[in-house]
């Protein structure tokens, strides 16, 4: 696993070309979009360009223009100048945007843990230890497999989550950033759940947004969600993690807060990821369709529509669509907090071996044994035999 999202291409290219042609030096961060625009806005005063005309048939400036402006260039060094601020604003837009999709890449793995300070973490380390283990789970890769994600929720992970229940002092609130189930919400105060459902509804409303851009985009394949041509499923599937990562945890700090009359007013649903051809057509060679909250999703009007207001959904529909589908609405996470699964089994990634290796290549060996690069799960009794080569000692 990488240890950081993939960041945006930043507009260093845009910046060094605009400065040759305008021959200036230029102190710009290249990463950031309001600095790219404020260097726009600021070159472009000398030939009359203003970021938010950039129509190259419309918006430029016709000879008599340019004279009464004092612009003393020819017109294909106007044009050529136009042009490159043209691109060095679309740049700006394209940045803002993608930066905003890697920002909801990281709340849909991670909550808000990205946000905690390092004094935070190092004033409860059980509770640190939990945070960093949980959302390090929550990012690894998807497998291509037809039983769906793993629960990132292991056995490592309800052992350090069991320190912090057993801790008197436990810093719920750091954990409620990452992890915003109901029983860690029950131990915050109202205040501080009143401030987790404003942040994902916020978060929930900018993503729906988002969502809405992508699929007014394109068509798309509503009653099976499988991928057509034209589609852009890696940033629809992206955002989807994202909405329905905030829209888990706005019902849970609904949930803790006493709060779930409002689902009476509005319930906007879950938003499903588009499949694979070739895994549609896998599961279809399993004896199974698509999976049951799809035809709920089908069922529902859209949800920025029911969140921009444009559209009525309460949690009365949502139960009416998931009885005609065979959806249980309330362990489904459709109208309450999805009931916790069964905990994962820990299984070593490729990564962790490698790295207990350098340290100590016995246990290495084991874990290997144990399965660790087999796809299977660990076999029983491994932290047994772990704990017995290394003389007793473990640091879980």
């Amino acid at each position: 696993m990488t240890e950081d999202f993939a960041r945006p291409v930043g507009g260093a290219h845009q910046i060094a070309a605009t400065s040759r042609l305008f021959d200036v030096t230029a102190k710009v961060d290249a990463d950031t979009p309001a600095s790219l625009l404020a260097f726009a806005e600021s070159i472009g005063a000398e030939i009359g360009f203003d970021p938010r005309r950039t129509d190259f048939l419309a918006d430029r400036l016709n000879r008599q223009q340019r004279v009464d402006a004092g612009i003393d260039i020819s017109k294909r060094q106007y044009n050529r100048r136009f042009r490159a601020l043209t691109r060095l604003t679309a740049k700006t837009a394209k940045l803002a945007a993608e930066q905003r999709k890697r920002q909801l890449a990281v709340r849909a793995r991670a909550g808000f843990a990205a946000e905690l300070t390092l004094d935070r973490f190092r004033a409860d380390p059980n509770a640190a230890c939990f945070v960093a283990y949980y959302t390090a789970k929550r990012k690894l890769r998807r497998e291509f497999t037809l039983s769906g994600r793993e629960n990132p929720f292991d056995e490592i992970a309800e052992l350090l989550f069991a320190r912090c229940r057993r801790e008197g002092n436990t810093d719920w609130w750091m954990i409620a950033q990452a992890y915003a189930t109901p029983e860690v919400l029950d131990h915050l105060t109202d205040e501080q759940r009143g401030l987790l459902v404003g942040r994902w509804s916020a978060v929930l409303r900018a993503t729906a947004e988002m969502l809405e851009k992508v699929w007014n985009s394109s068509e798309f394949d509503r009653q099976g969600m499988v991928v057509r041509r034209g589609n852009d499923s890696s940033t629809w599937n992206l955002l989807c993690g994202a909405y329905n990562a905030a829209r888990a945890a706005w019902l849970s700090c609904l949930a803790a807060s006493g709060a779930t009359g409002l689902l009476d007013t509005v319930c906007p649903g879950k938003a499903m990821m588009l499949i694979a051809g070739d895994l549609a057509a896998w599961h279809k060679a399993a004896g199974s369709g698509p999976h049951p909250d799809t035809r709920v999703w089908a069922a529902l009007p859209l949800p920025w529509e029911v969140l921009a207001g444009r559209a009525a959904c309460t949690a009365a529909d949502v139960r009416a669509a998931c009885a005609a589908a065979a959806v249980d609405p309330e362990r489904g996470g459709w109208t309450a907090p999805k009931p916790p699964g069964r905990v994962g089994t820990f299984r070593p990634t490729p990564e962790l071996v490698h790295g207990v290796e350098v340290a100590d290549p016995l246990w290495a060996m084991l874990l290997r044994s144990a399965g660790a690069f087999s796809g299977k799960p660990v076999k029983a009794g491994y932290a047994a035999e772990l704990s017995a080569e290394s003389g007793g000692h473990s640091h879980l």
